[in-house]
């Protein structure tokens, strides 16, 4: 009898292809919940999925430019695939299983590359992807080791696919494609409407802490001489080399020019490196400390080495002949060795140590970059544009009303 998956008497291999596809499901659709949690969430309670480090980092994979295509989740591609192995381990032909074996090879060569680019371009690896790419290559093996055409050299053995599931997989591709393109495009427009509104209203739903004992002089943005005077109050705990801090970053760039006048911005640095903070057990960011010193030791080069960290992140990140350039470049090679500059990071870092714990994980309320204390409310991690310039705008009404009731106040 001819080499086959799906229909030969062993049917433990069948099964075990049927196992594989039930993954591929199963990753992908945790794969499409969490692109569209993190990319549009729907309340701001929402945490970061994955907060084991910076590595293991769904949130990165979900902020990145590979995570959709045209609105498309990049997970939807998975589940097809997925679904279709399932369907041909339960209603087998040969038909079904050259063109599922020629699916699996290029779904296989894909995962491969996806990995790749996502360890080497972009520093982290999704767990929820890990488990596609895992049930995938599974799925490859199978056909190559009991497929269908075993017995024929490549490409004959891999690439005879049947028109007919080739077109219906075509239609059933571009439809579902289409539907996630507008549903996505639907979750977009809901930020700026009921979404970011709702935003707000749990903004305001946060306990009040109090300021750290020790606010960063490292402004970002400045609308007072004394912090507490602007209408917008931002203590910002962040790591430069923190791949979430420069998604804040780009928010934070688009809001300050919106509320240009009514912001300040302290820059708390958190570098989440063992060598200079020991508030929380995490070492994630080699070098995150050097680039503290180096911003912090002129407060005339702070903002201009801030913004080139973020604007060069990836070479900052991964090269370390980058950040060693980086003190001279901007003359402050003496900020890497100098004892005042070392202990005014370490003062920013401690303040982490004044809030209380938010997760049994952790010793302290600060665990994690970015962390945003906004006019006395804490939110930990990033939220999008739209949810952040909602409460940027209910702060300012606030604000504002608050002056009538004051001037009502005076004049009676």
């Amino acid at each position: 009898m001819e080499q086959t998956l799906t229909m030969s008497d062993k049917r433990w291999p069948r099964w075990l292809s049927f196992v594989a596809g039930l993954g591929m499901v199963v990753a992908s659709l945790l794969t499409i919940e969490h692109f569209y949690a993190a990319n549009f969430p729907t309340s701001i309670f929402k945490g970061s999925f994955c907060d084991i480090n910076t590595f293991f980092n769904c949130d990165s994979s979900a902020f990145s430019e590979i995570s959709d295509i045209a609105g498309v989740p990049l997970g939807f591609f998975g589940l097809l695939v997925g679904a279709l192995v399932m369907l041909g381990a339960v209603f087998p032909s040969p038909s079904f299983e050259r063109t599922n074996k020629s699916i699996s090879l290029v779904n296989a060569l894909g995962v491969v590359i996806l990995a790749l680019y996502s360890m080497i371009g972009l520093g982290s690896l999704c767990l929820l992807c890990s488990g596609f790419y895992v049930f995938s290559l599974l799925s490859c093996y199978l056909f190559w080791r009991y497929g269908i055409d075993g017995d024929q050299p490549f490409p004959a053995g891999w690439f005879r696919p049947s028109v007919k599931h080739l077109v219906t997989y075509g239609v059933v591709l571009l439809a579902g494609a289409f539907g996630f393109a507008h549903y996505t495009e639907a979750r977009r427009d809901a930020q700026s409407g009921g979404v970011a509104a709702r935003a707000a209203k749990d903004f305001y739903k946060l306990e009040l802490v109090e300021w750290p004992s020790f606010i960063s002089p490292f402004w970002t943005a400045k609308a007072t001489e004394e912090f507490e005077e602007a209408p917008i109050r931002i203590v910002e705990f962040a790591d430069l080399l923190c791949s979430d801090c420069l998604y804040l970053h780009q928010q934070l760039q688009r809001l300050k020019s919106e509320f240009e006048g009514q912001v300040n911005i302290a820059f708390q640095f958190f570098p989440l490196e063992g060598r200079c903070n020991d508030v929380v057990e995490k070492d994630l960011h080699p070098g995150a400390c050097d680039m503290s010193y180096a911003a912090a030791y002129d407060p005339d080069q702070f903002l201009a080495i801030h913004d080139e960290i973020f604007q060069n992140f990836e070479q900052a990140r991964r090269q370390e002949e980058w950040r060693q350039a980086l003190p001279a470049r901007f003359g402050v090679e003496a900020a890497l060795t100098d004892p005042a500059t070392r202990e005014l990071v370490h003062r920013m870092i401690e303040t982490g140590r004044e809030y209380e714990r938010t997760s049994e994980r952790f010793a302290h309320g600060i665990r994690s970059t970015p962390t945003m204390i906004i006019n006395n409310r804490m939110i930990i991690g990033t939220l999008p544009y739209e949810q952040l310039r909602a409460i940027f705008q209910a702060l300012i009404d606030e604000h504002e009303r608050d002056d009538r009731r004051f001037m009502e106040s005076w004049v009676e």
